[in-house]
């Protein structure tokens, strides 16, 4: 794994988070409890800073990124899926949500709690994702509003796949 200090800045992990050997964590980067970055993602807090909350996944070679000036910062909340190959760049994505694999949101985007982005979907720079809804499609529209329900069987079931398999990993044997 690459941790390296950028521009005076060194990446914080709070407790039981598992970093895969080829992920690399740079620069300004503070992620909470039981959170997982796994193999080739990037985490780059080179121009700003990335706020992590706790049991967060950053599945296999995602990418999260900041940029210059005050809107580039990126906020992830608690309970979140970043899956495979999604892109983050200088987004806020509050808790309870699933980005799919292969999407991208970019800049100044904020994705509401409980919703689902849905794989390959493109959400575009300052798009307002509500609470609760389905978006998917490039660039991507609002699909359909989500019952706390779905999200419970769908978004919190996979945090706590997660969780769990970052315990295999930290602890293989």
């Amino acid at each position: 794994m690459t941790i390296r200090t950028i521009k005076g800045k060194t990446p914080q992990f709070g407790k039981d988070c598992f970093i895969a050997e080829t992920a690399a964590v740079l620069g300004d980067v503070k992620m909470g409890d039981n959170c997982s970055v796994w193999y080739s993602a990037v985490l780059r807090g080179d121009d700003n800073s990335i706020e992590i909350g706790d049991r967060v996944n950053v599945q296999d070679c995602a990418v999260i990124h900041v940029s210059e000036g005050e809107g580039g910062k990126v906020h992830i909340g608690s309970d979140v899926v970043i899956g495979h190959n999604a892109t983050v760049h200088a987004a806020t994505i509050h808790d309870h949500t699933l980005i799919g694999m292969g999407a991208t949101i970019l800049d100044g985007a904020e994705i509401g709690e409980g919703s689902l982005v849905a794989a390959h979907a493109l959400i575009l720079g300052k798009t307002k994702v509500g609470p609760y809804e389905l978006w998917a499609g490039v660039p991507a529209k609002f699909v359909k509003k989500l019952s706390p329900e779905a999200v419970a069987r769908t978004i919190d079931a996979g945090v706590q796949a997660y969780v769990e398999w970052a315990e295999v990993y930290r602890n293989p044997e």
